[in-house]
């Protein structure tokens, strides 16, 4: 997925449908409201509730950091 899609101005987080964050290096999607991180597998969001992992608080602040224009 490239940072300029126009499919991610319309994905959401499936838990509190709010707006996610493209982490390339990642090959994932970040919700930093409630810290989960969602893979992007072949290309596909996994954007079930339960393919959300929790990111720890030093994870967090590595990923607003690097985010922060």
């Amino acid at each position: 997925m490239e940072p300029d899609s126009p499919l991610l101005r319309i994905l959401a987080c499936p838990l509190d449908k709010g707006p996610l964050t493209l982490l390339i290096l990642e090959d994932a999607l970040y919700n930093p409201r409630l810290r989960r991180r969602y893979p992007i597998l072949e290309g596909i969001p996994q954007l079930l509730p339960s393919s959300g992992v929790p990111v720890s608080d030093d994870e967090h602040a590595r990923i607003t950091r690097r985010s922060a224009p």
